[in-house]
């Protein structure tokens, strides 16, 4: 499915939260988060406000062209289920992005909608791939 025409505004909170995160838009995420949010990584690491958004601003940087591409969504009450890819390219600090670094997987994504904001972004993905390109580019 990937994610909707940007042009046609969707009205789901984790489709305009997938599309702020491919924008890189960490205002409009904010805007997107419950004040009680909290983000889960693949380890189980839970990251509340206002903490996370320091980290996707981190993420961004070390990240530059990160991407997720939704193939699929399951919607039952309040919980979103995201199916599809995440990827970008690694740049060291004080490094430049070069294609070596490029990377991809396939990623799940949990999202609890509260009030037409979102609660919770958990991602489920295997992250070797960038860990690889870290290990490589820090050698």
């Amino acid at each position: 499915m990937g994610l909707p025409d940007a042009r046609k505004k969707p009205k789901d909170p984790a489709i305009q939260f997938a599309q702020r995160i491919n924008d890189h838009d960490l205002v409009g995420l904010v805007r997107l988060m419950t004040p009680d949010h909290v983000f889960t990584d693949s380890l189980g690491t839970r990251t509340p406000r206002p903490a996370i958004e320091h980290g996707w601003r981190e993420y961004f940087g070390m990240v530059p062209d990160y991407w997720i591409k939704i193939d699929e969504v399951f919607s039952e009450g309040d919980t979103r289920l995201l199916v599809g890819r995440a990827g970008g390219t690694y740049v060291p600090e004080g490094g430049n992005a070069t294609p070596k670094n490029r990377w991809e997987t396939r990623a799940v994504w949990i999202a609890r909608i509260r009030g037409n904001k979102v609660a919770e972004w958990r991602i489920y993905s295997d992250n070797e791939p960038i860990r690889q390109r870290m290990r490589e580019a820090n050698s």
